[in-house]
């Protein structure tokens, strides 16, 4: 990327338990300031990975390095290059707010004549400034989010994992936190992040959508949608939902149909051709459309189409 070294490079990682392939054959990079994204549902392999590149799993098979060290050789200097914040947010709550800070700083080894200033930094971005007295499980979620962050960073890491960091966070939260993250990215921070959260998967530069272990489809989210997605949208709003989906399902010309929300999203190969067509074919079978037109798809849409196509081809689904 502009001749910048990765600072994340997966080659054709597996990790296994037993029988099960939690992580199956897979490959990215991640460069300096970018926000890269995790995308898929729990069980997909997201946090297995993140494990490995923080070293705290071996991997079965494959290679891995971050800011140019083998996670599976030397995991415990991956582990001085990096900061990592999981959906637990790793913190003490029956310390008080500065306790906490300090203690990471330990952990860091952020050295002692910076640990003021740093200490500052933290409280200031949390918005605890009044509260670096108080007990850590007294503060809302949101709070304990940023702090988490604060602590995650406090020795100025190159790279951090965030694994499914906005679990539990009310949606303002999640903005704020979002925008601190592309603070970080924009002072050269690379930001690998997992999310099971399809509108959050806008905020980053490049994603993956990984799906049983596989990455099923990679790319910007623009590229996603235009590329990923074979056919075109259609939304059809009507009575009788579920019998119209399960009709549309076998209708027509229509090469997936999934519930969204209160109405239908249907894949077609063209979406103005179609339309005729299948409002007939819901007509004769009962079904009045109220409203039937072409949308612009969704990282959510590109997901669904992109997972119920792996029975039919094993390949990567790529727009890189």
């Amino acid at each position: 990327m502009n001749g910048t070294a990765p600072s994340v490079v997966v080659s054709d990682l597996v990790k296994s338990f037993g029988d099960f392939t939690a992580v199956d054959h897979i490959s990215l990079e991640a460069y300096p300031g970018e926000v890269f994204g995790f995308l898929g549902p729990n069980g997909a392999g997201k946090s297995t990975t993140i494990r490995i590149l923080c070293g705290l799993l071996r991997p079965t098979s494959g290679r891995a390095t971050v800011a140019g060290i083998d996670v599976a050789r030397q995991p415990e200097a991956v582990r001085q290059k990096i900061g990592y914040m999981s959906q637990k947010f790793s913190l003490y709550n029956d310390l008080r707010v500065i306790e906490n800070i300090r203690f990471f700083a330990g952990m860091y080894s952020v050295p002692e004549p910076v640990l003021p200033e740093r200490a500052d930094w933290v409280l200031k971005m949390a918005g605890l400034e009044d509260r670096r007295s108080a007990l850590t499980g007294t503060l809302a979620t949101g709070w304990k989010q940023r702090l988490a962050l604060g602590c995650a960073v406090l020795h100025r890491p190159p790279i951090l994992f965030l694994d499914e960091p906005t679990s539990g966070v009310d949606p303002i939260s999640r903005r704020n936190f979002w925008e601190l993250i592309h603070l970080m990215a924009a002072e050269g921070v690379t930001v690998f992040v997992t999310t099971h959260y399809m509108d959050e998967a806008e905020y980053c530069r490049r994603l993956v959508l990984l799906y049983r272990g596989q990455i099923v489809a990679s790319g910007s989210p623009s590229e996603l949608k235009l590329e990923a997605m074979k056919g075109e949208l259609l939304l059809v709003e009507c009575e009788q939902v579920g019998k119209a989906l399960e009709l549309l399902q076998t209708g027509p010309g229509v090469l997936d149909a999934a519930i969204f929300g209160n109405s239908i999203h249907v894949v077609v190969t063209r979406a103005a051709e179609a339309m005729p067509g299948l409002t007939k074919y819901l007509s004769e079978r009962s079904i009045a459309v109220s409203k039937m037109e072409p949308i612009s798809p969704t990282l959510e849409d590109v997901f669904v189409s992109v997972t119920s196509r792996r029975g039919e081809s094993p390949e990567e689904i790529s727009v890189q």
